[in-house]
């Protein structure tokens, strides 16, 4: 079948699945499945324990300060 011979229908159908497909790759998840190491896990735990109890991190001028960026 060629794309002349599809209707107006058709062709729509076509291309949200293909838009669909598309947007599925792009947002897929490649760590998906894998184990995170133990220590990557407890800092992100620790990050929220500090989240959650009002503790403040790094300004961000200072970060932008400390690599060379201008804010």
């Amino acid at each position: 079948m060629h794309i002349k011979d599809l209707t107006i229908e058709e062709l729509k159908a076509l291309i949200r699945e293909t838009v669909l497909e598309t947007l599925e790759e792009l947002l897929d998840d490649p760590d998906e499945g894998k184990e995170m190491r133990p220590e990557v896990k407890q800092q992100l735990i620790e990050s929220m324990r500090r989240t959650q109890t009002g503790e403040r991190g790094i300004p961000a001028t200072e970060v932008a300060k400390k690599l060379g960026l201008t804010w």
